[in-house]
């Protein structure tokens, strides 16, 4: 009897209830779905647990839930003394019953919890993390994923996804934990009765909302916009809704299909606000009206997907697009009212447009680049903060739609985004009459034609761990001295490089002003090449782009 076989029958052995039971039954002659979901467990990363909602040590459930619950339990009550939690979550099948338990089993290790009483966006638990002072933040969500996923995303006591040094630290301490005989769990009444468990003040929501509100420029009127909202059906409704009529956007539209939760996701089967067909439903919605802007934020609302109309037709921004604009809009309009600071730092990831460095250059301002991942982002507003520079923080961002303006948060936050990508949009109509793809038409002109694409590779088959190490360790090489025919100027190891963060990250500096960034997935068999360029016209920039995509290629089909 193999791993998987004796997972399967420990878990028929001893799981409680009856939906469970069946499950595992419909599966019990089925040999592969026996290995995939119990063959091993489920990774638990930085980023905490994602994965598929089924039964098995692989998957997750309540199971498994309670499981990382009880190791992080176990690790706060050894490192601090009446630790607290705070707890959230999304729109997605199971969340809210995971959350709760969650709760019930910090409960029942003395921990008191402080949990939302309905869905509400991830940035909102980061901000609620560091509102009550909580030792660590659990948000249950999948992010954008379709939706038989959902996640256990982590959170450190300053509101940042927990560093990797926090993460193995809990991970030791999950793996020591029997599933079915160590767990300790309260009933959720009776944590509420006792005051273990706490449902969140729900003024807390609207101190959020005003301290996104404090970064809201008062010189940009946003009457004069017209906006149509998508949540995806998920936790950004009442948030950004609320957030952009206060400040004074009348003309605010939402798309009915997506303005409630729907854990199937209906109308959008990958929610992702990165792709064009995250909107399809918006665009229907959008063609008897004249939109200036339509907004969609992911189901947990951490990520912002915006498309610009262009003469009457809708342009999708990319994550770059969007952070290059935020960032040039942000500089901009501080310089106009005198509230640039002297030293003022942008930052953003080294796989995000280096075109942002050219503009803040401009500006005699610095831009810190970090490894992929928010908490990296975080990590330097702490640094600032320490080194009594707060105030120089100015804007954070990545290239996959996440951005932040302001410190009260330590993560990507969509409802802060959605107002400053409206700011922009009026700012630009009204002083200059120009939609967003003008003005950025006028950056490229000005700065140069940057260009970025990413190419992702799912590496499905069975060996899938080992021709990613085999690609990584090609790259890594001492001798290669070029990629397909794209010559190698210079080359920068994050996994072996002095002074920097440890990451399995390779950087390639390229003839002809041409960069690619090798990074394999620390959670899917999958490796990606971020791939940017400068050129001198935007042809320029699409013929270089395909070049470093034939590079790459060429190199991959190998493997």
């Amino acid at each position: 009897m193999n791993k998987a076989e004796e997972n399967f029958n420990l878990w028929i052995k001893n799981v409680s209830d009856k939906a469970t039971q069946n499950e595992l039954i419909s599966i019990e002659d089925d040999k592969r779905e026996i290995e995939d979901r119990f063959g091993e467990d489920i990774k638990f990363g930085t980023a905490g647990l994602r994965g598929i909602m089924e039964a098995g040590n692989n998957r997750i459930n309540i199971y498994t839930v309670r499981k990382a619950t009880q190791g992080l339990a176990n690790y706060l009550n050894k490192n601090h003394e009446a630790p607290s939690v705070a707890i959230s979550y999304d729109c997605r099948r199971n969340s809210k019953i995971f959350a709760e338990e969650v709760a019930c089993v910090m409960a029942a290790n003395g921990i008191k919890s402080y949990i939302t009483k309905e869905l509400t966006p991830t940035p909102f638990l980061s901000y609620l993390v560091r509102s009550l002072k909580a030792h660590a933040g659990i948000m249950i969500t999948a992010s954008h994923n379709t939706a038989e996923y959902n996640g256990y995303k982590c959170y450190g006591s300053d509101g940042a996804q927990m560093n990797e040094q926090f993460a193995s630290g809990v991970y030791e301490y999950i793996r020591m934990v029997d599933m079915f005989g160590d767990i300790k769990r309260m009933e959720f009444s009776v944590g509420i009765n006792s005051g273990m468990i706490n449902f969140t003040d729900e003024a807390l929501q609207a101190k959020y909302i005003n301290e996104v509100l404090k970064y809201r420029s008062k010189t940009v009127s946003l009457s004069g916009i017209k906006v149509l909202y998508t949540p995806l059906n998920g936790t950004g409704n009442k948030f950004v809704r609320k957030t952009l009529e206060m400040v004074g956007i009348s003309d605010l539209s939402v798309v009915k299909s997506q303005e409630n939760p729907d854990e199937n996701f209906t109308t959008c089967p990958y929610p992702n606000p990165e792709n064009i067909s995250a909107f399809d439903e918006a665009l229907k919605a959008a063609k008897p009206g004249n939109f200036d802007l339509i907004l969609a934020t992911d189901p947990d609302a951490d990520r912002l997907g915006c498309c610009i109309n262009d003469n009457g037709e809708y342009r999708l921004l990319s994550g770059n697009e969007i952070g290059i604009l935020l960032a040039n809009y942000v500089l901009e309009s501080r310089k106009n009212t005198n509230t640039l600071p002297k030293n003022g730092v942008i930052v953003k990831t080294i796989v995000s447009t280096m075109m942002t460095d050219e503009i803040a250059g401009a500006y005699g301002l610095e831009v810190r680049n970090v490894l992929t991942g928010f908490k990296n982002i975080a990590h330097e507003i702490a640094e600032l903060e320490n080194s009594d520079r707060a105030d120089d923080y100015l804007f954070g961002f990545e290239e996959s739609n996440g951005y932040l303006c302001g410190s009260y948060v330590r993560d990507k936050d969509a409802v802060s985004a959605s107002l400053l990508m409206c700011e922009a949009v009026a700012y630009y109509k009204e002083n200059f009459g120009k939609n967003l793809v003008e003005i950025l038409s006028e950056l490229y002109a000005k700065y140069g034609y940057f260009g970025e694409k990413t190419l992702s590779y799912n590496l499905k088959e069975i060996n899938s761990k080992i021709v990613v190490a085999d690609i990584m360790n090609y790259f890594r090489k001492e001798s290669l001295s070029s990629i397909g025919i794209c010559k190698i100027k210079s080359k920068k190891d994050y996994l072996n490089s002095k002074g920097v963060l440890k990451s399995n990250v390779l950087e390639f500096d390229l003839e002809n002003s041409m960069k690619i960034i090798v990074r394999p997935s620390g959670t899917e068999p999958k490796i990606k090449f971020y791939l940017m360029a400068k050129a001198n016209s935007a042809s320029e920039r699409e013929k270089t782009i395909k070049l470093l995509v034939d590079a790459v290629n060429s190199v991959i089909r190998d493997f």
